[in-house]
């Protein structure tokens, strides 16, 4: 029996973990899996350790904050390892914490797999160095990242994205909004402040106020908000307080037990545009073919962190949302820091919403970029991290 340690830093890679579980399940029934994750990796038999919430943290500020437990779950899930050692090691994005626990398995005779390598091609390129001490092999979702790592000498696969195969490539919004009470002939704008706890202090008020810009001119439009959990739906609520806004709905995983996707999805289907933080939920907007409106916004700490650890005041790339990276083009605008007002991020979401002939080339420029991904990525990476932990 196989026993395979994970851990994944937020529901993103929870989602793109389960998958992985499933695709090494299909090839090796009988594997244990163990280590840190959230509701969809235990609903393939996933033991989670600790709670997945403690590692969903933003950069430097957050981590100072949340150090104490941060260390307990790091060094409690090393001596547990360092007792019982797992066959192989699959990190699951969240980089700052699974290099770092790579490393020191890699030690102690543990192979490593880094399933998504952080962004080194945006941020901080000098990282490498560290992947290629931590990592036995990675797994990258993206054609372009192949020849970044095998230049640099860590062996390397890309597995293509698994929402590629896991979302259709024909989204069904009258379906959605059926399974969501919505009205087939309202307009439906899908607000995506973030999953973590800064970025919805940051964002949440500016979006907020945006849609009350929107509804002054359409007050029929309905407003979907997905919540990743208890925590962050109370984060957001406070806000809401602040800056009400009409026909708003929450959506969570409890009001939707009959459907089989995650929340955020559904309201992506059922909607006509998004107002989304940067981030996997812009990839995923991507694969149901929305147009969109990319933001984000750093705090003044967090911009100075950045720029100290990095030696950068802006990515490498020229646009931060995935989407436009892997059309090497401002597909869907990014309003980013100073840009993202109410008013600029009401004008563009509304351009997204109404402008059909837009979306509609938009929807199609995406349609090209998921067929480029669509790969068997849990058969892929599954097979690699089998490889991997028996020694070939």
């Amino acid at each position: 029996m196989k026993h395979i340690a994970m851990v994944a830093g937020e529901p993103s890679g929870d989602l793109l973990a389960s998958r992985i579980i499933r695709g090494i399940q299909a090839q090796a029934e009988a594997t244990q899996f163990q280590g840190i994750g959230g509701p969809q990796m235990m609903r393939c038999g996933f033991d989670s350790r600790y709670p997945m919430d403690t590692l969903s943290i933003f950069g430097y500020a957050d981590a100072i904050k949340t150090l104490p437990k941060l260390l307990h779950t790091f060094y409690g899930s090393l001596g547990y390892w360092k007792k019982n050692k797992p066959d192989v090691f699959v990190g699951i994005d969240a980089p700052d914490f699974n290099l770092r626990m790579e490393a020191r398995l890699r030690k102690l005779g543990v192979p490593t797999v880094q399933f998504v390598g952080p962004s080194i091609w945006a941020w901080r390129y000098e990282r490498i160095h560290k992947i290629r001490q931590a990592v036995s092999h990675m797994l990258v979702l993206f054609p372009f990242e192949v020849s970044i790592y095998e230049k640099e000498g860590v062996p390397v696969t890309c597995v293509g994205h698994p929402l590629a195969q896991n979302i259709p490539l024909e989204p069904d919004k009258a379906a959605a909004r059926q399974r969501l009470g919505l009205r087939q002939d309202v307009p439906v704008l899908a607000v995506l402040p973030g999953s973590r706890r800064t970025e919805v202090q940051l964002l949440a008020p500016r979006f907020l106020q945006a849609v009350q810009h929107l509804q002054r001119q359409n007050p029929e439009l309905e407003v979907l908000v997905p919540m990743v959990n208890n925590r962050r739906k109370a984060e957001f609520n406070a806000i809401l307080a602040q800056y009400p806004i009409q026909n708003l709905h929450l959506l969570e995983t409890a009001e939707l037990a009959l459907s089989e996707q995650p929340v955020a999805w559904d309201a992506m289907e059922a909607a006509d545009a998004l107002l989304v933080a940067s981030g996997t939920a812009t990839l995923e907007a991507m694969l149901f073919k929305r147009p969109m409106v990319i933001s984000y916004v750093l705090s003044p700490l967090m911009k100075k962190l950045m720029a100290w650890q990095s030696g950068q005041s802006r990515p490498l790339t020229d646009w931060i949302g995935l989407p436009n990276i892997l059309a090497q083009d401002f597909v869907v605008p990014e309003l980013l820091q100073d840009e993202a007002t109410p008013e600029q991020l009401a004008q563009a979401t509304h351009k997204a919403l109404f402008d059909r002939q837009w979306s509609q080339a938009v929807a199609q420029r995406f349609l090209e970029i998921h067929h480029s991904l669509r790969l068997d990525t849990p058969q892929i990476a599954a097979q690699k991290i089998l490889e991997v932990a028996n020694g070939y």
